[in-house]
């Protein structure tokens, strides 16, 4: 059962009151979505059935790591994420990621960067298709 998506708002009036905030410049946001084209036509042009349902998970320790890793990098002062997990339907959020970085490019490096580290090595994603 998915579990229950954050608050953005919440996320982002806790982010500008923490400790670092007054450091940060830029706060930006990712909200992974299930979507009914499956990965290997969007990526490879592929012709696919539509995707149904995708079954998600996650390595919860290499989560956490690599929170604290992005923490260390230049410029970044804030980081939280959530992921979600078990059989997720289109539309379903899959992801939330917030970063809080000192200015626009170190943001979106970080944003880029971690969701692409996230995507590539630490979920298992497999689709169902219709």
């Amino acid at each position: 059962m998915p579990k229950t998506e954050p608050s953005m708002d919440m996320w982002l009036a806790e982010a500008k009151a923490s400790e670092n905030a007054s450091k940060c410049g830029m706060f930006l946001t990712h909200n992974g979505v299930v979507r009914e084209t499956a990965k290997a036509q969007v990526r490879e042009g592929k012709d696919m059935p539509a995707v149904r349902q995708v079954e998600f998970s996650y390595d919860a320790a290499g989560l956490e790591a690599a929170v604290a890793e992005a923490l260390t990098w230049d410029g970044v002062y804030y980081v939280r994420v959530w992921l979600n997990e078990g059989a997720l339907e289109v539309g379903d959020s899959l992801m939330y990621v917030l970063i809080g970085a000192d200015i626009r490019p170190r943001c979106v490096d970080a944003l880029t960067r971690l969701v692409g580290h996230i995507k590539n090595d630490l979920v298992v994603e497999h689709e169902v298709y219709a």
